[in-house]
């Protein structure tokens, strides 16, 4: 039976079991590449995406899990990449290699769906999950207040 749910504003049916992970449903299934696999286990945030305004991590994440819900990847957060976190990364200079910039753009605009002006400390706890092997966390943080000013 067919698994219902809406991804970037757009009515999915997926045929895939309900117990595969999310990460391999917009991937394999939906041809969405944009949400990479990281760890595989929920660790490294790599994959993170928006399911109803809340940040979780696409490979950990059931598709029974996220039946009927409203599920945000990167390709949805801007189609033409002029999101204010976006413009915002650009902007200071976060992205390195950029593997893990899809996720960490994710968990951010989850946060700023929540707190409007986050603190320092806000940040750091809403961005705790997401590793960068680069060691881009203070322009992270930066881009995050830069884009807060226009959200």
């Amino acid at each position: 039976m067919p698994t219902k749910l809406t991804i970037n504003g757009k009515p999915q049916s997926v045929s895939s079991s309900p117990d595969t992970p999310l990460l391999w449903v917009l991937r394999d299934e939906l041809g969405m590449t944009g949400t990479k696999f990281g760890c595989g286990r929920g660790l490294c945030g790599s994959c993170t995406v928006l399911a109803n305004g809340e940040a979780i991590r696409s490979c950990s994440t059931a598709l029974e899990k996220v039946a009927g819900k409203r599920i945000v990847t990167i390709e949805g957060l801007s189609p033409d990449g002029r999101h204010p976190l976006q413009r915002a990364w650009m902007a200071e200079n976060v992205p390195q290699c950029g593997y893990c910039q899809a996720g960490q753009i994710m968990s951010a605009a989850g946060l700023l769906l929540k707190t409007k002006k986050p603190t320092d400390d806000q940040i750091d706890d809403a961005m705790g999950g997401n590793l960068c092997r680069c060691g881009t966390y203070m322009r992270i943080r930066r881009a995050i207040h830069r884009a807060a000013e226009e959200v």
